[in-house]
């Protein structure tokens, strides 16, 4: 059915309450097929309710994965091979109200409130009596925010009915932006630990990979707010004060690789530091069980994904305070630790401590596989069908 038909198809009758769920990204990456999935399960039972995941584009234009499908719900895509800049916000929400009619939808989950169409079709919905909600996981320490600013955001709030967020600080943001608290439910970050660990192909730690072999690993976009050059920093104090330091290997692409690259070389590392480029998901999974900890140094970072991976695979995580994956995931000392994102000489001493001391790398790596389901795909459905139940 082409989307012309669907646009033109009167709305289904189908009562609200027992309506179909809608998931609504730019783009489907495995994580989006992941929670589809996972509140496809959780939504099987009597009365059956279908969930239909809407990706706007086949690729997104921040991220090189590949497009997923899930196994439990149903993915319509509304323009193949075109981004934001593409096609009019109009158009967008046009499509997206027009698929929801035409799939009987009660229930919309929204991604990406700062963007017209979004804020368009969220209207329109509205009005048509859907209830609608929002996905994210900002938090208000993400950027320097103004009154102003921010007084004029709560508008793009005004069509959502409840949010599913991310942690203490993503809830209290969202809180902060109109949205009642008894209506924001928890966890919007989150994928299958199960996917990761059958991915991985080998055991999760500290099984596995002997403590021995294992090294460092950065899992991330080669943009300034990742703050990779603070981690090379960082770690070329570790092997001056490590007694057998072990390799560092980066996962990822982007504009900055030639200048970390440089600065590899200036620090005379580049013999310790393995530069794979972007990885599927696949090989990001069978990176981590070879990995002695995930280091995520960012300044800016909204959740940070890759620490759930790495705690699928019973990895310890150093990372740094601004990140919102350490509100519910890391606790200092226990799974992990926590830096500042300016403190490389903090970052190196963390380093030593994990790669010098097996008892204690073996006990942060057993409490690490304890926490990865606060990180599964269990929680965000949980969350929005305690959302869609009320």
């Amino acid at each position: 059915m082409t989307q012309e038909t669907i646009a033109a198809t009167p709305m289904t009758t189908t009562s609200r309450s027992a309506g179909s769920l809608a998931f609504v990204w730019d783009n489907f990456g495995p994580m989006h097929a992941d929670r589809c999935d996972a509140v496809a399960r959780a939504a099987a039972t009597a009365p059956a309710r279908k969930v239909i995941g809407i990706e706007l584009f086949s690729s997104s234009e921040e991220y090189a994965w590949n497009s997923e499908s899930g196994s439990h719900f149903r993915k319509i895509t509304l323009f193949p091979g075109k981004g934001w800049r593409a096609v009019s916000p109009f158009v967008i929400a046009r499509r997206i109200v027009a698929t929801c009619r035409q799939e009987g939808v009660s229930d919309v989950f929204l991604c990406n409130y700062d963007k017209m169409a979004i804020f368009l079709a969220g209207l329109a919905l509205r009005a048509m009596g859907r209830r609608v909600y929002v996905m994210g996981c900002s938090k208000f320490d993400d950027l320097k925010r103004t009154v102003w600013k921010e007084a004029f955001k709560q508008l793009f709030f005004l069509p959502y009915q409840g949010a599913i967020a991310s942690g203490r600080r993503s809830r209290d943001y969202m809180r902060f932006l109109s949205i009642p608290e008894s209506r924001i439910a928890t966890e919007y970050n989150s994928l299958s630990v199960e996917r990761i660990r059958r991915m991985a192909g080998a055991p999760a730690a500290p099984e596995g990979v002997p403590f021995e072999e294992r090294h460092f690993t950065i899992v991330a976009r080669f943009v300034p707010k990742k703050n990779l050059a603070m981690a090379l920093n960082a770690y070329g104090l570790y092997r001056k004060m490590a007694s057998n330091p072990r390799p560092l290997h980066l996962c990822g692409s982007g504009p900055l690789e030639k200048e970390l690259r440089e600065k590899v070389e200036a620090l005379q590392i580049a013999d310790h530091v393995v530069f794979h480029g972007f990885l599927q998901t696949d090989g990001i999974a069978r990176m981590l069980a070879t990995t002695l900890a995930l280091i995520l140094p960012s300044t800016e970072e909204q959740f940070g994904n890759v620490v759930i991976e790495a705690q699928a695979m019973g990895l310890p995580v150093l990372l740094s305070d601004v990140c919102g994956a350490r509100d519910n995931l890391v606790r200092n000392a226990v799974n992990g630790f926590v830096f500042e994102p300016d403190n490389p000489v903090g970052l190196a001493f963390f380093m030593k401590v994990l790669s010098e001391d097996k008892q204690l790398w073996s006990a942060q790596a057993l409490e690490a596989r304890g926490f990865a389901k606060l990180g599964d795909t269990e929680q965000f459905a949980a969350a929005a069908l305690k959302l869609t139940e009320r």
